[in-house]
């Protein structure tokens, strides 16, 4: 079980046999164990140079006693670990230099067709764990991973790859999207918010893009195309990039926590939604309150806010890091 991290079988039936007796002489593990002498002292002997067994002194027939397996173990399982992580962004990147050769000399390879949720998720998932630099989203109603199964973002994120993401409007409407929004940005996601994008869209590191084909209204399994590097990616990122520059911020909670005032949590989901362009009816259903609450706390804040107009507030919300 544990020879991925350079236990032996045999030195593996040794240390479990004296953890359980806590403590043995060498005899009665041979015994025990039913071994010769010889064998269990050169087991013994491995298991010493690899910091699980504690040394004995002068007397070689004194108790044995097992040192804990986290250390030297847990070491090579996070070695072992890495040279993984490294083996997949390798086959990863040759992936995609094979790709990329093959659009070099074939355009029909220029552009990729992917059908089918399980495939485009799988296809989503493989570039995000490839991904090294930064990962742009436009995101409205899901394609094919919603947000909550995108557990490749947050590992991604925690590798130190940067995040972009618009929102279109509605899909804050959505219930729980708001708190999936959240919870991406408190993980270091620059998030933003737009009232209509064009198309949803996915590029990671520059160099690949996934943008889907077939409206959703048509029916049938959905149809993304995986689109390499060329004039026609260029466009895609122009794309998005100006849709960044008009999209409004979410700002994050470091972000708010420098600007004196701060609005509760609550507040911070309101702001964020009416700054997004969301009627107060639907803030009201979003939060689980009444519209006349929302109206009330809209004017609370504009008072903090020293301003007694709506737009005022959401220029002040956005100026302040409220949001």
């Amino acid at each position: 079980m544990l020879e991925e991290i350079g236990l032996t079988p045999d030195e593996e039936e040794l240390y479990r046999c004296l953890v359980r007796a806590n403590t043995a002489r060498v005899g009665e593990l041979a015994q025990r164990l039913g071994r010769p002498h010889t064998e269990v002292v050169a087991r013994l002997d491995a298991l010493r140079d690899k910091g699980l067994v504690l040394p004995t002194g002068p007397d070689p027939d004194a108790p044995l006693r097992p040192l804990a397996p986290d250390v030297p173990l847990g070491e090579a399982l996070l070695r072992r670990q890495s040279a993984l992580e490294e083996a997949r962004a390798a086959v990863t990147q040759l992936a995609e230099d094979y790709r990329a050769g093959m659009r070099r000399h074939d355009a029909a390879h220029l552009v990729e067709v992917v059908t089918g949720a399980r495939a485009l998720r799988e296809r989503l998932r493989e570039l995000q764990n490839g991904a090294r630099e930064e990962v742009l989203f436009c995101r409205a109603n899901p394609l094919a991973m919603p947000g909550p199964e995108n557990v490749e973002e947050f590992d991604a994120l925690a590798r130190g790859v940067r995040y972009r993401a618009i929102y279109e409007r509605a899909m804050l409407l959505e219930p729980g999207a708001l708190a999936d929004v959240e919870r991406g940005v408190r993980a270091g996601e620059q998030a933003r918010v737009l009232d209509r994008l064009p198309v949803r869209l996915a590029v990671v590191d520059g160099r690949t893009a996934v943008c889907p084909l077939v409206p959703d209204r048509d029916g049938g399994e959905p149809t993304a195309a995986v689109i390499g590097r060329s004039q026609l990616l260029d466009a895609l990122l122009a794309l998005f990039e100006s849709h960044w520059l008009m999209a409004t911020p979410l700002g994050t909670p470091a972000d708010r926590a420098a600007t004196g005032y701060q609005p509760d949590g609550d507040e911070a989901r309101l702001l964020s939604l009416f700054v997004a362009g969301v009627p107060d009816k639907s803030i009201a259903s979003q939060l689980g309150v009444s519209r006349r609450t929302v109206q009330r706390r809209l004017a609370d804040l504009m008072a903090a806010a020293a301003v007694d107009t709506r737009p005022g507030l959401a220029f002040q919300a956005a100026r302040r890091g409220w949001i």
